[in-house]
């Protein structure tokens, strides 16, 4: 008899949902991760007093409402909402394009002031089927907005000049004729109070959790442990890189505390000039600031966002879903399917990005259907 009848491998939110949806369900449940925390990239710790999002600006966003029902089982969610600028030589411009960034780039005011605007350049650029993001970009918006606030930014993101990258990746960019900065369109946003680690933890409670502990460094104990692993790492790394590493974007943190109570006035920042190296800065404050009432904390901590070509053991972060990839991808996913025990989840494991509503829509579905399949045996 296995000890547990599900192995998790990663405490991330993609592990933590289904662990604490086969703990409901009354399974045995062992956690493991390599890291010295729980929570994945979505992991917060308090400095100064402040909740800092370790590895990159998380703000949970969903239209689902069950979703949203879901994760106030483990948080109350302040009212946070996502309004990010961005500079282009030390112009200040709003994002998502609005009319608010259509009036300071062209001192109009009206929605079909900036709509002619936008069509003519679009005109001028006479591109019908955009074979990459550059030619996506100028069909979408046109030169100046593609200019000052695509290009640089989309360089130093994916390290590839625009006209080499796919034209998906820039398909979805909100594009609104109205005077709002609010970036998703969901009903529902927020980040937990108390961050990300709390409202995980909470997740996992009765779950048995080993950190610091690498599954394919002990992987034949671990196996045999459980009756099914759920396996949430790199995909590529689990069958030991037999057909080619997929590729990802890495990212650098460099974080400071600052003997000030204010240092940008936002939660996020980006920069948009492709000579300026960091891509973004984080203010963490910020995410928390409106539901701390009058509260007034002394110092800030900013984190300044470095993307870099990724290489094997280094994090990996952005999936480069080109072509060549999703090929590689697709010849994992057909070995991954003769792996009867194994479940594969979450962002690495499906080599996607994932907004976290999707991971765990991804983690109940993949639950329920392991519990089926144990139930017909």
């Amino acid at each position: 008899m296995a000890k547990y009848d599900f192995l998790i491998v990663g405490a991330g939110l993609y592990g933590a949902v289904f662990a604490r949806e086969a703990l409901d369900a009354g399974r045995r449940v062992l956690v493991i991760d390599r890291r010295k925390h729980i929570g994945g990239n979505a992991y917060t710790e308090e400095t100064e007093g402040i909740q800092v999002h370790k590895y990159g600006a998380h703000i949970f966003h969903t239209s689902d409402k069950k979703v949203w029902e879901y994760v106030n089982r483990f948080a109350d969610f302040n009212n946070f909402i996502l309004s990010p600028v961005a500079v282009y030589k030390d112009e200040v411009y709003n994002l998502p394009f609005n009319m608010n960034t259509f009036s300071k780039l062209w001192k109009i005011r009206t929605p079909e002031e900036a709509k002619q605007i936008i069509a003519s350049q679009i005109g001028e650029a006479g591109i019908t089927e955009p074979a990459n993001l550059e030619e996506q970009a100028l069909m979408m918006v046109g030169r100046d907005i593609y200019e000052k606030l695509i290009k640089g930014y989309t360089r130093k993101q994916w390290g590839r000049e625009c006209s080499e990258l796919p034209a998906f990746i820039i398909r979805r960019l909100p594009v609104r004729f109205e005077y709002d900065n609010n970036y998703f369109n969901d009903r529902y946003q927020g980040i937990p109070i108390g961050g990300y680690t709390a409202m995980i933890e909470k997740m996992l409670a009765g779950a048995e959790l080993e950190l610091k502990t690498d599954f394919l460094a002990g992987r034949e104990r671990y196996e045999a442990l459980a009756d099914r692993i759920v396996y949430s790492g790199m995909i590529d790394e689990y069958f030991g890189y037999s057909f080619g590493e997929l590729e990802y974007r890495g990212l650098e943190f460099e974080t400071s505390v600052l003997d000030m109570e204010n240092y940008q006035g936002n939660a996020v920042v980006n920069y948009t000039e492709y000579e300026i190296p960091y891509t973004r800065i984080i203010e963490h404050k910020h995410f928390e600031l409106k539901c701390r009432g009058n509260e007034r904390l002394p110092k800030t901590v900013i984190t300044k966002e470095y993307p870099h070509s990724w290489k094997k053991g280094d994090e990996p972060y952005y999936p480069v879903n080109d072509e060549k990839n999703n090929a590689l991808y697709k010849r994992y996913r057909e070995l991954a399917g003769k792996e009867g025990r194994v479940i594969f989840g979450g962002r690495l494991g499906a080599y996607r990005y994932l907004d976290m509503d999707k991971v765990i829509e991804m983690a109940m579905k993949d639950c329920r259907e392991a519990l089926y399949r144990k139930l017909l045996h």
